[in-house]
């Protein structure tokens, strides 16, 4: 392979090209370059599955606009664990070998795993779900008539049902009386038709008598008479019949009322109830689904679930896999040296800018206390040099001697005039006898 593309393939897995100095780490980093690029499409269709199964599976179209978001940040997790060394800085300025890496601890080594399976996790379910996605169906299809059955039985709908019923019932009530009275009445005509026939038969001779004719008091007319008595109860029977269906006529609209509220409800309800049902078909169901079918039918999908899982996590943790089995080799101790050299360069830098700014200081701490000194010195000759002037001059003016006894008269209402003439030196001199005389 050229030169130029074993580089991008390190480049890929984030990994230094100048520090992969011998073949067998330039063939393991390369060989994590392309894990990486496979795990990018693979991550991308997982990512994509997700957001379809996240749909309900309605494909929607940026889901191809999230898969790479997702492979892209889940390459980044992947080149970070890979590029990543763990260099010692303790004892920079040591060439020991083993102070070059840190100590492998269980918490860096569980946390990446952990978080290397966590995103294996999330991107091989979904793929999984879609691979199985006929038998989890018919799964759901299972489980949503399981679900609506439960609902009518034990839901509002199941009571109103049973109300629905219970009206029927009392329409049926109410059908039963009206229709035992028409029927009481068909039973008298039908028995008054008989008798009738019979009193025919009767005035014929062909009667029990044997005897012609329909005389008064006689068997044919009694026949005939409780024959018109017979269609007399019945007339009075459909009438009683036709008054109780009146009295029922309110409560029978009532309860048609009622029933037909009952029946839109029952029948709105019903689709709240099975679209309800039907939108519990999301990721959560369809896992739930999955794991059904995986412990109902080990053998026939079980198996094959786990391990399509199993070699798909494997791809996943392929590239950190390969980095932790590669701890401490070539290209990580050149890494670390290099790291390291630029550490104690950095220190001794350091050190180095400290010591001159100590010095720096010193100097100008020595050089402002010497300006002071040399500028108390100053101020102490100018002052000497002044007095001495004054001294001078003070000795060579010739005073009067009127001044001298007018600024010696210790008058009460004069204010003397000695220290203002004489200098200072006439403060704090009392004036001798010859001078008061």
């Amino acid at each position: 392979m050229p030169k130029g593309r074993r580089d991008v393939l390190l480049r890929v897995a984030n990994v230094n090209p100048a520090s992969v100095t011998t073949h067998t780490d330039r063939v393991l980093y390369s060989a994590i370059g392309v894990f990486i690029l496979l795990y990018f499409v693979y991550a991308t269709l997982g990512g994509a599955a997700f957001i379809d199964a996240g749909a309900n599976y309605e494909h929607p179209w940026y889901r191809w606009l999230v898969g790479p978001l997702v492979a892209a940040g889940v390459v980044a997790y992947d080149r970070a664990v890979v590029g990543r060394v763990a260099i010692s800085y303790e004892q920079v300025d040591s060439t020991d070998p083993k102070h070059l890496l840190k100590k492998p601890t269980i918490g860096l080594y569980a946390g990446r795993l952990g978080l290397a399976l966590l995103f294996a996790v999330l991107i091989t379910e979904p793929l999984m779900l879609a691979r199985y996605q006929g038998e989890i169906d018919a799964r759901l299809n299972e489980v949503h008539n399981q679900q609506l059955s439960r609902i009518d039985r034990d839901g509002v709908v199941g009571t109103w049902t049973a109300r629905l019923a219970q009206l029927d019932r009392e329409t049926a009530g109410d059908d039963a009386a009206v229709r035992a009275l028409n029927d009481r009445a068909a039973q008298k005509r039908e028995d008054a038709r008989t008798l009738y026939q019979q009193a025919v038969d009767d005035s014929a001779g062909d009667g029990v008598t044997r005897a012609a004719g329909c005389p008064a008091g006689g068997s044919c007319d009694q026949l005939v008479k409780r024959s018109r008595g017979l269609d007399d109860e019945a007339t009075a029977l459909d009438v009683r019949a036709g008054r109780l269906l009146d009295t029922q006529r309110a409560a029978r609209e009532a309860r048609a009322d009622e029933k037909s509220a009952l029946t839109r409800q029952i029948g709105e309800q019903r689709e709240a109830n099975e679209t309800a049902v039907e939108a519990d078909s999301g990721f959560g169901a369809r896992t739930a689904a999955m794991w059904h079918l995986v412990t109902s039918d080990f053998w026939g999908v079980g198996v094959f679930y786990l391990g399509i899982t199993l070699l798909l996590v494997a791809l996943d943790c392929a590239a950190v896999g390969l980095k932790f089995a590669s701890r401490g080799n070539g290209y990580e101790r050149n890494e670390a040296r290099l790291a390291r050299r630029r550490e104690h360069e950095a220190t001794l830098i350091h050190e180095r800018e400290i010591q001159d700014a100590r010095v720096y200081g010193a100097a100008m701490a020595r050089v402002v206390s010497e300006g002071i000194e040399t500028a108390s010195h100053d101020e102490d000759v100018v002052r000497d040099s002044a007095e001495r002037a004054s001294a001078v001059l003070r000795t060579s003016v010739v005073v009067p001697p009127e001044i001298r006894e007018l600024t010696a008269h210790p008058g009460r209402h004069h204010r003397p005039f000695a220290a203002d003439l004489l200098g200072p030196r006439a403060r704090h001199q009392r004036p001798t006898a010859a001078e008061t005389e």
